[in-house]
């Protein structure tokens, strides 16, 4: 359960997302989110869990051009936050149900978009000494289990507080935060682009 909260407490992108979509959506819109973020985590435990070095060594060959193509996505996101009137969300919550696949979809999407985790998980896996070759097949499902548990458990609790300061918040005071959420995300994604670019243009020795 701790590898799986620590996993999901740094406020990256994803964090911002599920608090930007709690107050706009709801509680249940920023929890589905982190349901999805929480199975990309799973994913790439099961491929640091089970070894697959072709995965890892084709991302530490590639870290700057996932970078780049990241923080590409990160920056439409971001302006499109910027810029979306949050008026018309809240009217299509009043008139929909909450599409939780979608919440669910995107939060996934958000974190796969980051294989850098795996460099997280690593040596969380160590540290916790999971998994050993002495466990039981069920050991290992228990372990995993756990695992998405543990986000769980943290995305309930972020939303849960989120969502309890929602009420004073009025739709000028939401576009605010959507414009500020935005930035934020947006410099963190321009940030990695530049980096990633710079390091990448350094691989190729052209600076």
């Amino acid at each position: 359960m701790s590898i799986g909260i620590i996993l999901s407490a740094p406020m990256g992108p994803i964090g911002i997302l599920c608090i930007q979509r709690t107050l706009n959506h709801g509680r249940n819109a920023g929890f589905f989110t982190g349901v999805g973020a929480a199975a990309s985590d799973l994913f790439y435990c099961l491929l640091v869990g089970l070894g697959i070095s072709l995965v890892i060594d084709f991302i530490a060959d590639h870290v700057n051009i996932l970078q780049i193509v990241g923080s590409i996505i990160l920056i439409i996101y971001a302006v499109y936050m910027i810029f979306h009137n949050p008026v018309s969300q809240i009217k299509e919550n009043i008139d929909q149900r909450d599409d939780h696949w979608r919440h669910m979809g995107t939060g996934f999407l958000f974190t796969l978009s980051n294989p850098l985790i795996m460099f997280l998980i690593i040596p969380l896996f160590a540290r916790f000494g999971f998994p050993l070759p002495e466990y039981k097949f069920y050991h290992v499902i228990l372990g995993y289990a756990c695992i998405v548990l543990g986000a769980l458990l943290w995305w309930a609790v972020i939303t849960f507080f989120v969502d309890k300061v929602r009420t004073h918040f009025n739709i000028r005071s939401m576009w605010l935060i959507n414009r500020i959420i935005g930035s934020i995300i947006l410099i963190l994604s321009l940030y990695g682009l530049v980096t990633g670019t710079i390091a990448y243009l350094q691989q190729l020795d052209i600076i």
